[in-house]
């Protein structure tokens, strides 16, 4: 016989075991088949002890639900009917005594109405200039009034008589000249001088023009004059109304 003949004996059967992972898959089913069979317990009986969140004790721990209390209205009034069968008693009344009456046997007369003063024929407005404007020579040592006449139309009106009254300082003043002698301030220029000294006075000078019979053609106008050299010199003008 050869010396590789081999003998063909059977070999021994080895016994199988259980692993780790054999174990796991077990226990796994064991837990889930527990866990099924507690959820099928608690939907069969939902208010069993195994139940934690049992109806029974949701409601238990709810609070009070509120009752609802109906508000009783106001009673209301009723009407108490007078006594229509009582007649209210009259006070007594005073009679007047009649009064005499005076009767007048004259027509009254009626008022007549004011006529308005009519209007002067000429108006005039006054400003308060430097007299260094005309008088740069006297510097501050010069006051007085001066201005011009003009018609509707703003043109020169020679000829016209100007008169200054009243007081200044202390001293009464009526002065006369025409207009058209102080061509400075215009054609129709006309002027007053008052003083080199300039002193400070209120309404009481007046200027004024008159017709060739001496009546006026204008109201009689107020001055004031100043002791400020920038206002010393009264400028007037007068000015024809349409």
């Amino acid at each position: 016989m050869s010396n590789y003949d081999l003998e063909d004996s059977p070999r021994p059967k080895q016994r199988s075991s259980l692993n780790a992972w054999d174990l796991l898959s077990i226990v796994t089913l064991l837990v889930t088949l527990c866990v099924g069979g507690y959820f099928v317990a608690v939907f069969l009986a939902p208010n069993s002890a195994i139940n934690p969140f049992s109806p029974n004790r949701a409601l238990a721990n709810q609070p009070p639900t509120p009752t609802i209390t109906q508000i009783q209205l106001v009673p209301t009034w009723t009407i108490t009917p007078i006594n229509a069968s009582e007649t209210p008693t009259l006070l007594p009344t005073f009679t007047l005594e009649p009064s005499l009456t005076p009767v007048s046997l004259v027509t009254p007369s009626i008022t007549p109405t004011p006529t308005k003063t009519p209007k002067a024929p000429f108006s005039a407005t006054v400003t308060y200039i430097d007299s260094t404007i005309i008088h740069s020579e006297a510097g501050c040592n010069w006051q007085g009034v001066a201005g011009t006449i003009v018609d509707a139309n703003n043109a020169d009106m020679l000829g016209i008589t100007i008169r200054l009254s009243g007081f200044y300082n202390t001293k009464s003043r009526n002065e006369l000249t025409v207009s058209g002698i102080a061509p400075a301030y215009g054609k129709s220029g006309f002027e007053f001088f008052l003083s080199t000294v300039p002193i400070s006075s209120e309404e009481l000078l007046f200027i004024q023009l008159l017709d060739q019979a001496g009546l006026p053609l204008s109201d009689n106008i107020p001055l004031d004059t100043f002791n400020d050299c920038s206002k010393n010199l009264a400028l007037v003008k007068f000015r024809k109304n349409p």
